[in-house]
Formats: structure tokens, sequence, C-alpha cells
């Protein structure tokens, strides 16, 4: 019963991963390996952006669109913390994200999935809360009469949940600034072809805009600081399966965490409300690939999660792997 109580928490957690990864419009085609010490030792100083620091303005002059996005993605995947806030729209469902996070592992913010969620990770435990509304939503796959579903909502509805070490860690680091960032089977293409588009701002910071038509219609266009460094600062998507609009701020910022209170956190290990996540949801994992601008948030494959993870489709029998970096 445990494992099944994981299996189906880690789902939902999962989902708001999906989400995340769909706002930026990554894709992958690899799993996820780790790396020595000195292997990331030498990723780091190879991916140190040649960028100008404080306020003054980026010359940017003389490089094509796509070196221009190219220098973007690697100053972007050196910021040790930065804070990310957007929206995608998938079948008719909108999700919203805002996310702070840094590259040891401190993580706070809100998710919007029918419902809200909000996340902090500290000390690498990672803990989340939810209201009625996103439990039910969330959970609301079979029969709605399920006295376990019922428990298991009063129990957790606006409580925290501390997740298992083990479902966080096999989840990938939704939290994990430094996973999300890293630089591995980097696929060029999707930043090859850009155009440039007129200046823009960005909450009052100036940028240059490069725009990629896609095939089926997408369009993507990436909006690049012209002060300071010249980070990815906005990302948006029109058109295709999963329009929507991701923001990036707040880049090497002190991000803040705090422990939620003892008598407010739910152990799920401990959890005992005789809540059934369906047939084969004890185990079970699986990749697949998708395709979309990369710049940087890699694929999240939990051990126990569900092949359609969306609020109101949960079904924990394996795993859909999300689009990664490039």
């Amino acid at each position: 019963m445990a494992a099944k109580r994981k299996s189906l928490v880690t789902a939902v957690v999962f989902s708001a991963a999906t989400a995340i990864a769909a706002l930026a419009g990554c894709s992958n085609g690899g799993d996820i390996k780790a790396k020595s010490a000195s292997e990331e030792k030498k990723e780091q100083q190879k991916q140190e952006p040649a960028a100008v620091s404080g306020t003054a303005p980026v010359d940017l002059r003389g490089l094509t669109a796509d070196q221009i996005a190219d220098k973007a993605v690697a100053t972007t995947r050196a910021a040790r913390s930065l804070r990310m806030a957007g929206h995608v729209s998938s079948e008719g469902e909108r999700t919203t994200v805002d996310l702070a996070m840094d590259n040891k592992g401190a993580c706070t913010g809100k998710l919007g999935l029918v419902g809200t969620a909000e996340l902090r990770q500290v000390n690498k435990i990672l803990y989340m809360k939810g209201d009625e509304k996103f439990w039910r939503a969330s959970l609301n796959e079979g029969s709605s009469s399920d006295p376990g579903r019922e428990r298991f909502v009063e129990l957790v509805k606006d409580r925290w949940i501390k997740m298992p070490a083990s479902s966080a860690r096999d989840m990938g680091g939704v939290c994990d600034l430094k996973a999300m960032l890293e630089d591995r089977d980097m696929n060029k293409s999707d930043r090859q072809g850009m155009a440039k588009g007129p200046d823009a701002e960005v909450n009052g910071l100036p940028t240059t805009t490069l725009v990629k038509k896609k095939a089926g219609g997408e369009t993507i266009t990436l909006y690049v600081a012209k002060k300071g460094r010249p980070y990815l600062v906005r990302v948006v998507k029109t058109g295709g399966d999963a329009p929507g609009t991701m923001t990036f701020s707040d880049f090497d910022k002190p991000v803040k965490v705090v422990a939620p209170p003892a008598d407010q956190v739910v152990d799920l290990e401990k959890l005992d409300t005789g809540l059934s996540a369906g047939p084969g949801s004890d185990s079970g994992a699986g990749s697949s690939s998708g395709s979309g601008f990369g710049f940087g948030l890699r694929r999240l494959t939990p051990v126990e999660a569900a092949p359609d993870a969306r609020p109101g489709r949960l079904r924990p029998t394996g795993a859909t792997a999300v689009s990664g970096p490039h």
C-alpha cells in the first residue's frame, strides 16, 4: 500500500514537472547519465559565457541570430539561480508555474494544475502542499466514492507532504536547477535557422528577439537581454500542441527557503488512507522524446509515474519521459 501511495503522489508531482518542461518547450531523446565531478567541472568551464557583467549594453552586433541564441543558452545555463514563471495550454487545460531555485537545491514556488500547489525543497527534501481543488482534480480518476480517496484528500489538503527521498530523487529533480540546466546531448538543430525580430522589452529590460517557425504551425520567439549578461529572459510559443510563455528573471539572486512547520507536514511514508492507486502502480519506468527549442530543462523521469499525468488522468502504470535540454 505504501508503494501505491508513493506512486500516486509521485505521479501528481510528476505532472507538475511535465508542466515545467512543456512551458519551456524542450526536448531530448537520451537518458540521463550521471557525470563525474571532473566532467562537470570541464563542462562548466566550457559553458562559461563570454558575456558582459553589470548593466552595460551587450554588444550583439555582428552576431547572427543563431550565434545570439547559442550565447543566450550558454549564459542561462551558467546561472547559479533563477526564477521561472509562465503558463502553457494543452488540450484545453491551462497550467501555470512560478518557481525560484538555485544550484544548491533550494527551491520555492507555486504550480497551478486545476487548483494550486506550493513546492519547497530544503536540504534535498521536497515538500508539496496542494489545496483541496488541486487534489480532487488530480485524483478524480476512478470512483469518486472511493473512501480511500476521500480520506487522502482530507488528510493532505492544505498540508505539506514530505516526499520520500527515493521518489524525489527518481523524479529527476523538479527543483534541481543544476540538473535542469545541465548541458548534455545538445541538439543545436533547434537553434539553427532563427531570424532576428524587432527589439522588445521584458519587464522593462531591453531585449533582442529571435524567431523560428517550425513545421506544424509552431512559432518560437526567444527574448535575449541586451543589458548585463545576454540571458534568455523569455520564451514564447504560439501554435503547435502546447502554446505558452516562460519568463526568466532574478538570475544569481539568493533563494531563501525554510522547511514547513513540523505540525503541518504529512510524512507520506507513514500515511495510511487505504488509497488505491490502481493496478500496476508499484513500479515501472519508460522514456520517450519530444521536440521543441531546448535551452536547458532536463528530462524528468520518475520510477513511479503516469503515462498521462495531467490532473484527472492519473494512471500510475508506467512512466512518461519529459522533454529535456538540447
